[in-house]
């Protein structure tokens, strides 16, 4: 894997002597791991499970999930591991049992989507937002797949969206991003790297999180992930979010 020059000095110096580990990881195939909707099937695997979700597990080698009917009944669905950790962030700062509304503002494919519903009790709202009309498309689908009515599919801007004035008691911003957690999964999305696209994806992510700021409630909750390890995506921007949009940081436990 050739890894572009600058994101070797950028990553080196965030993680130091731990970057030879790293980089071996990137040399691995991805994982494999599927999410069970405990609404359509009572499944257990005899498989490792995703520590951070209650029905993610880790397959031993990646299935032709296309021919698997299960797949299109949506009995589960097929998703990073990482991703899942978002609901350790809505158990532990959100409370699912009250009636809340919630968006999801860029939502394709609906991994997240479908995370938040299972999460959600039935006395709540989720918005799936996705701009390109052609993945909205593919939200709309899997959604429909996982099986519940109080979902909304919307193609917005974040800035109609953010007209919606106090309504939202949670927004799930996974902004578009530079890809960096990708290079593993994806192989061009290495060639398409650059200093320049990080930060341009930055600016964008800012802009993003600015329009879409006045639809949230005051008190509610905002959750911000990308897929990327550079700090103008990730550390600068929450602190942009905290220092101009007077949002207050909070953590969430991890244990080992």
């Amino acid at each position: 894997m050739d890894l572009p020059i600058d994101f070797i000095n950028r990553t080196q110096s965030l993680i130091s002597s731990d970057f030879e580990s790293f980089k071996s990881v990137l040399m691995e195939n991805s994982p494999v791991s599927i999410r069970i909707n405990k609404e359509k099937t009572d499944l257990q695997l005899a498989f490792d499970r995703v520590p951070w979700c209650d029905h993610g597990y880790y397959l031993p080698e990646r299935p032709n999930f296309t021919f698997d009917p299960l797949l299109h009944a949506g009995a589960y669905y097929v998703q990073e591991a990482s991703s899942m950790f978002l609901e350790q962030a809505i158990k532990q700062h959100v409370n699912p049992i009250q009636p809340t509304r919630v968006l999801d503002l860029c939502a394709a494919p609906g991994g997240k989507s479908t995370l938040l519903r299972s999460l959600l009790s039935d006395d709540c709202l989720l918005v799936s937002n996705e701009i390109i009309r052609s993945r909205s498309y593919i939200l709309a689908e899997n959604l429909i797949k996982w099986g519940n009515p109080n979902i909304i599919v919307t193609q917005n801007k974040a800035e109609e969206l953010g007209t919606l004035t106090h309504f939202f008691d949670a927004v799930v911003v996974d902004a578009p991003c530079s890809g960096e957690g990708m290079f593993r999964k994806d192989r061009a999305s290495i060639n398409e790297w650059s200093v320049y696209n990080v930060q341009n994806c930055a600016t964008r992510q800012q802009e993003i999180l600015s329009d879409v700021w006045n639809s949230l409630r005051p008190g509610g909750i905002m959750i911000y992930s990308t897929c990327t390890y550079n700090l103008e995506e990730n550390e600068r921007n929450i602190r942009f979010i905290c220092d101009d949009l007077g949002a207050e940081c909070l953590s969430i436990n991890t244990p080992d």
